[in-house]
């Protein structure tokens, strides 16, 4: 019971940095002869740490319900709880290599399971009243990532007609949120520590929208390609800049929110090599498949660490109820 209660939806955000990395090594096995064992040996540690977390999930609505309505109900938590669809979709991308039909069943859920929590989360934010210092990147994660995701999670599996309306859904709530959380960061308090990691975040969107874009288009990467994977430079050279101001919030599982948007902005950089740029983008490529290398081994060492001294998940929302006398 106290371990499924302190499951958060914010743990998914593990799957996506590991299908993200296992992403980028299939890349460079592809496009400089790296061993191919590597990344489908991530991609198998992220189905089964997939499985694990949505075991564990499904299990806290059934053994702890009202620690998960309040995750559902927290102004800032409810908004993770869409990566559980997303994370689900990218599994999709895990197993196509060897079971094309099981990958489209996880795409199917994933992707209809994100527009759906888009949906209602979009359309409880539409209602307003809301407390403009809760607002943090992590609004992102419904509408702008589930959307990216599925668009290139269609586009590889040969679903051309699905994966531009994915993208452009992606792509124009993308704007409209950028507004939102900029008006934020630069108007109202400064974030508080516990939610600075969230930061990772403001990476994603540029250059998850550029794995998306480059997976609707064919040729040399266009102009608006380039645009998109210069913006997502900008993101990462701002969280570098950070990083003394980052980093005065202790490691926590938070710090997974940097891994999707690393290990996107080293497959984007591979694939604009692999679609023959070159250039300034072929050390481009080298540069940011190590760095995602390095960030991820580095927060999942460090996450090891405070797993095995139990101090990896967060305290539930909610005082234990006592037992019954």
């Amino acid at each position: 019971m106290k371990v499924v209660r302190i499951i958060p939806a914010s743990f998914f955000g593990i799957i996506l940095g590991l299908v993200g990395l296992g992403n980028d090594w299939r890349a460079a096995a592809r496009l400089w002869g790296m061993p191919p064992q590597v990344g489908e040996g991530i991609m198998t540690i992220s189905t089964a740490c997939w499985l694990l977390l949505v075991f564990l999930f499904v299990s806290k609505w059934v053994a702890a319900p009202l620690e998960a309505r309040a995750e559902l109900k927290h102004p800032i938590l409810c908004c993770f709880v869409g990566l559980v669809p997303l994370a689900t979709a990218l599994i999709g991308l895990a197993v196509m290599p060897y079971c094309r039909e099981c990958a489209q069943v996880f795409f199917w859920f994933g992707a209809l399971g994100q527009l759906g929590f888009s949906l209602y989360r979009t359309g409880q934010l539409w209602q307003g009243g809301r407390d403009p210092n809760t607002t943090t990147p992590v609004l992102y994660l419904p509408s702008v990532a589930g959307s990216f995701v599925s668009s290139i999670v269609a586009s590889a599996l040969g679903f051309a007609d699905v994966a531009p309306l994915f993208f452009g859904a992606g792509l124009f709530s993308w704007l409209a949120v950028e507004s939102i959380v900029l008006h934020r960061l630069y108007i109202h308090e400064t974030l508080p520590k516990p939610l600075r990691p969230t930061l990772g975040i403001q990476l994603a969107p540029s250059v998850v929208g550029c794995v998306a874009y480059l997976g609707i288009t064919s040729g040399k990467p266009d102009l608006f390609a380039q645009m998109l994977l210069g913006y997502g430079l900008l993101q990462a050279l701002l969280l570098i800049r950070l990083q003394g101001w980052l980093r005065e919030q202790p490691f926590s599982a938070s710090y997974w929110a940097f891994t999707f948007g690393v290990t996107a902005l080293a497959l984007s950089s591979m694939r604009f090599v692999e679609r023959g740029m070159t250039g300034l983008f072929i050390p481009l490529a080298v540069i940011t498949f190590v760095l995602a290398n390095v960030v991820v081994g580095f927060i999942a060492l460090q996450s090891i660490r405070l797993l095995l001294r139990g101090q990896f998940a967060p305290p539930p929302l909610l005082p234990a109820t006592p037992p019954p006398a």
